[in-house]
């Protein structure tokens, strides 16, 4: 399928409020996306928030890949064109996303297909707040809400992040699964530390308590935790799960398309965990609807726990044209659905825009 045209929008979307993690507080998503058009007619969309301290990349550097690599795509057939962005996949692999997705989409990938019946695909929500006398009311509105699973985030200081997740097991009372997420924010000393504290009441999972390149430290973590610890952040392919698999106290690999580049690589590398008798989790928290949809479409048929792709929550203006449905804890992928941007909503975001082929010709 030959590419006909692309267009790249690098978008400042705003969150309700600002998204705590160890990494840092983010007011707006930084994120990139592409729409991009078939010789047939074809409409494929792709998407990544790059966040800084997450990954190597960043938003600077991903805009400048997309555009670079857009530019010498127009024209192109997309077998050749993902041929194209193979050497880069460790390198600027968020980058990579946007464009491989786009493409798959062009080419009809069966997973993005709208299901011919109505499916819930089970995600979690975060307790953001710091205030311990907020929590509990902001516990009691996602249980209302429907969520099953809660995400905590930690990695600040070690007593503190104790307390603060002590005040929220009280307050869950056991009605919801608790993951713990420091992203990368401890020492192993720290970490151990930490861990060696933990209750583990309803803790399903300590998610990358260490630096994602010291794959000791988290080990060291893992093999004394009284609960499972899952990688995330220094998973970026199938070299990456085997060597977490290898990790004694690793019970979780956590992937996300961003990484993965693709659908039927982040597919198979979920089937890969399992294989190898660990437990896997997709999603991204910290992107806008049209990620959260891709993850949706390939989560429903491939893990069976909450995913994590609940950016679409947090963001005050959806990028796509007919919003995600969201129901009791889960996305609803509708039949019919059709993955469109919103331009009027993309443009009044855009911070940056280019485009190549036959969309820069009528725009001109």
């Amino acid at each position: 399928m030959k590419i006909d045209s692309i267009s790249l929008w690098r978008v400042a979307v705003p969150l309700y409020e600002a998204y705590n993690t160890a990494l840092g507080a983010m007011d707006t998503f930084d994120t990139i996306i592409t729409e991009m058009r078939g010789a047939d007619g074809q409409i494929g969309i792709g998407e990544c928030t790059i966040v800084p301290g997450y990954t190597h990349e960043n938003g600077d550097g991903g805009w400048a890949f997309c555009r670079a690599q857009a530019e010498q795509l127009v024209g192109v057939d997309t077998s050749d064109g993902k041929a194209r962005l193979d050497p880069y996949r460790l390198s600027d692999p968020h980058a990579v996303s946007v464009l491989q997705v786009a493409m798959e989409m062009i080419e009809g990938n069966p997973i993005l297909a709208a299901p011919k019946a109505p499916v819930r695909v089970p995600i979690l929500n975060t307790v953001n707040s710091k205030d311990l006398d907020v929590i509990p009311g902001e516990i009691d509105s996602h249980i209302a809400d429907g969520f099953g699973t809660l995400k905590i985030k930690v990695g600040w200081d070690v007593d503190k992040d104790l307390q603060r997740l002590a005040v929220i097991q009280q307050a869950n009372a056991g009605r919801a699964k608790l993951r713990v997420d420091a992203n990368q924010g401890f020492s192993q000393e720290q970490a151990i530390r930490f861990a060696d504290k933990l209750d583990p009441d309803s803790l399903q999972l300590f998610e990358q308590p260490c630096n994602s390149k010291d794959w000791d430290a988290n080990a060291a973590v893992a093999a004394m935790s009284p609960v499972p610890v899952m990688m995330d952040e220094s998973i970026y392919g199938v070299d990456d799960i085997d060597r977490a698999a290898a990790m004694k106290g690793c019970g979780f690999v956590k992937l996300k398309i961003a990484k993965m580049t693709g659908l039927d690589m982040l597919a198979d590398g979920l089937r890969r965990i399992r294989e190898l008798g660990l437990t896997p989790v997709l999603g991204n928290g910290a992107g806008p609807d049209a990620g959260c949809w891709i993850e949706a479409c390939v989560a429903h048929d491939t893990i069976d726990n909450a995913g994590e792709n609940c950016g679409f929550l947090k963001i005050r203006e959806q990028l796509l044209e007919t919003p995600l449905t969201f129901e009791d804890g889960a996305i609803v992928l509708q039949p019919g659905f059709q993955a469109r941007f919103d331009h009027d909503v993309v443009e009044r975001l855009s911070v940056d825009k280019v485009q190549f082929g036959t969309a820069a010709a009528t725009a001109a």
